[in-house]
């Protein structure tokens, strides 16, 4: 019992020594020092951490990421579209193919003439291909900027305003077509037509970026047949470029391309590539959206 007693003494001493004042073995002036000492350490190394993130923020800017690791500029991308990049349904067969019309209706609701009406978002920029529409520096003080109109007609039988199956139950298919949007980014249209395919006809366009699609393999090309291309030219016109970004240009329209297949052999599978051509537009094989796709397309009877 008495070892006992002084264990529990030596315990109750440690926790609080009367005789000498310590709690926990320090008194209070040691405590006192060790706890200014961590506030000091911890308070310079919070003062360290936010002086890095705000000479971080000083480099960045509000309206243009700094950095970017998804898709090299430009990315090339088509509506409807599915996970293994294949077009297949019924021909007949509204149930077979309505998922894609739906995705297309979708992507063009912004785009109805009633939703653009307003002059203080929307510019007029022509009827036809022009130059790039300067709207000021990303960084001034210039606000919001206009956006320019896209008239849903431009994109004929691909439209869905007078075919609302967009061709597909009349066996002739259509995509749309875009660019990714990227900030302050100005594609500039081919130099030469050496990189143009044949069916260019040897133009150079004028302020517009042309895209062409054609069989993937050579064996192939009796099955595609005749492709029509809608929209303001066979491309992506100048003017509506460049991008400012979300918070700069929240009603922005960019340029759509649609694209019919207006005479595809039925029962037999078709591997198609459509690439955009610019002078400053890259391909790459690892990156099969990086200005161009391909898609299979499959027509059953």
């Amino acid at each position: 019992m008495p070892a006992n007693k002084e264990g529990d003494g030596g315990w109750k001493a440690f926790l609080w020594n009367s005789e000498k004042k310590e709690f926990l073995g320090r008194t209070g002036g040691s405590w006192f020092k060790i706890f200014i000492f961590y506030v000091i350490f911890y308070g310079c190394l919070a003062g360290i951490f936010i002086g890095t993130i705000q000479a971080m923020l000083m480099t960045l800017s509000n309206y243009k990421p700094t950095y970017q690791d998804r898709v090299a500029p430009p990315g090339l991308s088509h509506t409807p579209r599915s996970d293994k990049s294949e077009i297949s349904y019924i021909l007949g067969e509204e149930d077979s193919y309505r998922d894609y019309t739906k995705a297309m209706k979708e992507l063009l609701e912004p785009y109805k003439d009633e939703k653009q009406v307003d002059d203080s978002k929307y510019d007029d920029c022509g009827n036809a291909p022009g130059k790039y529409i300067e709207r000021g520096d990303l960084e001034s003080d210039t606000g919001v900027r206009k956006a320019c109109r896209f008239k849903r007609s431009w994109l004929g039988d691909c439209s869905g305003l007078e075919d609302t199956s967009f061709g597909f139950k009349a066996g002739k298919p259509c995509l749309i077509v875009k660019l990714n949007r990227i900030v302050n980014f100005r594609p500039r249209p081919p130099k030469t037509n050496t990189s143009l395919p044949v069916v260019a006809g040897g133009k150079i366009p004028q302020f517009l970026i042309p895209v062409y699609c054609s069989s993937k393999k050579e064996e192939d090309a009796d099955k595609l047949r005749e492709v029509k291309y809608f929209g303001l030219g066979q491309g992506y016109p100048l003017q509506y470029y460049p991008y400012y970004g979300k918070l700069l240009h929240p009603h922005y329209l960019q340029p759509l391309v649609g694209i019919q297949f207006t005479n595809i052999s039925i029962n037999q599978e078709l591997r198609v590539e459509c690439k955009v051509y610019g002078e400053n537009i890259d391909y790459s094989d690892k990156d099969r959206y990086q200005g161009r796709f391909d898609l299979k397309i499959m027509i059953k009877s």
